[in-house]
């Protein structure tokens, strides 16, 4: 299966963290069995170089878009996963992160419209343009709480219609913002050529269960691109799984799917820090990982993003709450190999 196929048929890509040691640099061995992790687990790609990866890593002074890039390019390069890397900045640095994507064996890079943020609608579409003509462009709805911005339905048509478009990441973390990307994706006549994919970690299970019907365009989102989907990968890969029987009828969609999706969402609030802006996003999938044995600790690049005051706690409790949904003892049995 090509990747392509893997993308279009809907898989679980991690969105990759950055391990670090306790003087902040980079913890190569540890970021090596992250992947090995998403690997085992069975994710059909991984996604480096985004927001959870950290966006200070193309900071000169850190320098480390290169390496991590290479190090999860050298981990996946035997295995039949979409490899996807965040692409960001104004044209002539995205342009340049694209052509140093490719060059490392990257499928698909994840556009971020961040330092875009009073542009036009066709200053973004012909910025997305000259990024398209190095690499397949995977669209990016990020949430503006964590530095997004709004997109119109009328960008995301006119988006689609670019034929280096393959997939989009939908996660404005808004029902509304989400309806506008389906509708633009409807109205591009493209749907059927482009892989929708949930970033919303709110509502990660029914925007997978949903039949959407836009203008008579029936569309579905297939697979996730999420930063949650980063911890307890091993499940997040069974319940993608059984989405997809559902879908094939071979599997009932009845009310328990929606108490899990409530389930993932409360344990997405205390991972992502939602009681306090998402500050505590990144440091919060840290502490799980850290919890497990995969990372040293919950450091990152910047030592003012950590826990928030009770996030600690409120991990503890979803972890109590809802045993089902770790996949702890599935790290421990593996955690020595990965680690190399």
């Amino acid at each position: 299966m090509s990747w392509k196929e893997v993308l279009k048929q809907g898989a679980v890509i991690p969105a990759h963290p950055l391990a670090l040691n306790a003087e902040r640099k980079l913890d190569e061995r540890r970021q090596r069995a992250l992947t090995r992790y998403y690997l085992a687990a069975g994710a059909g790609g991984v996604a480096v170089g985004v927001h959870t990866t950290q966006f200070e890593i193309r900071d000169p002074k850190v320098g480390l878009l290169k390496p991590v890039l290479e190090l999860a390019a050298e981990e996946t390069r035997d295995h039949n996963v979409v490899r996807v890397a965040g692409i960001c900045g104004l044209t002539n640095q995205a342009v340049k992160e694209a052509e140093l994507a490719r060059s490392l064996g990257y499928h698909v890079g994840l556009l971020s419209l961040s330092a875009f943020r009073n542009s036009t609608v066709d200053e973004m579409v012909a910025h997305a343009k000259a990024v398209g003509e190095v690499i397949p462009l995977f669209g990016f709805y990020l949430q503006p709480a964590v530095g997004g911005r709004l997109l119109p339905a009328e960008f995301w048509r006119r988006f689609c219609e670019l034929e280096s478009v393959v997939g989009i990441k939908i996660a404005p973390f808004n029902r509304y913002q989400t309806l506008d990307v389906l509708r633009g994706v409807a109205e591009s006549g493209r749907a059927q050529e482009i892989a929708l994919y949930t970033g919303n970690d709110d509502h990660i299970l029914l925007d997978l269960l949903t039949p959407f019907r836009i203008n008579g365009t029936p569309l579905r989102i297939v697979g996730g691109l999420l930063g949650h989907w980063a911890v307890w990968t091993k499940r997040a890969v069974e319940q993608l799984q059984r989405v997809h029987s559902v879908w094939a009828g071979q599997c009932p969609l009845n009310s328990d799917w929606l108490t899990m999706a409530e389930e993932v969402t409360d344990c997405n609030a205390a991972f992502f820090d939602a009681a306090n802006a998402f500050h505590g996003c990144i440091a919060g999938i840290h502490e799980v990982l850290r919890r497990q044995g995969l990372l040293a600790g919950r450091w990152c690049l910047n030592p003012n993003e950590d826990l928030s005051p009770g996030q600690a706690e409120e991990i503890d409790r979803v972890y109590a709450a809802y045993p089902h949904l770790n996949d702890d003892d599935f790290v421990k049995e593996n955690l020595d190999r990965w680690l190399r």
